[in-house]
């Protein structure tokens, strides 16, 4: 009977871990995320849009949740793809990292005014010059275990270029 148990938690513990897995990994651990942000930003200025940092890390399965959600839902990735340079910027919060990796750390949460405060994923608008305009706490935008569509579509269009300048 223990044997039994044991099994079936270990083969429960490796469903979930491999349901987490199973997400496409979409932040570039290799890149300096503030070299990233500097070159969303000429594009962004060049495509009159605003800049879109989805900051977190592989590591974080609400951050990948995100990025799958945005990417198959239609109406939302058309709206990201008008009005925005959308970059999934790479931060990992531990001190695991070497000492270059961890004053990137610390100088991209300076360059995105602490937006780690507020968790992971954390979304941050930024005009077309590369100013901090809204930094948007994700876990106001989900459902269950996913994220809900109203909620997502409406902090994206509330954030258009238009919007915030009309």
């Amino acid at each position: 009977m223990k044997k039994g148990v044991i099994t079936l938690i270990v083969v429960l513990v490796t469903l979930l871990a491999n349901a987490q897995t199973g997400l496409k990994k979409v932040y570039n651990e290799d890149i300096d995320p503030i070299e990233q942000i500097d070159q969303a930003i000429v594009r962004a200025k060049f495509e009159g849009k605003f800049v879109i940092c989805q900051v977190g890390g592989n590591w974080c399965p609400w951050c990948l949740r995100f990025a799958d959600f945005i990417v198959n839902d239609t109406t939302i990735s058309k709206v990201i793809n008008e009005n925005f340079a959308y970059i999934h910027v790479n931060y990992n919060p531990r001190k695991s990292g070497d000492e270059t990796q961890q004053q990137q750390a610390t100088a991209l949460m300076k360059r995105l005014n602490n937006c780690g405060r507020f968790g992971f994923p954390v979304l941050v608008v930024l005009d077309e010059d590369g100013k901090v305009i809204h930094i948007q706490d994700s876990s106001f935008l989900e459902e269950g275990q996913s994220y809900n569509q109203k909620k997502v579509q409406r902090f994206f269009k509330n954030w258009t270029p238009q919007a915030v300048k009309n």
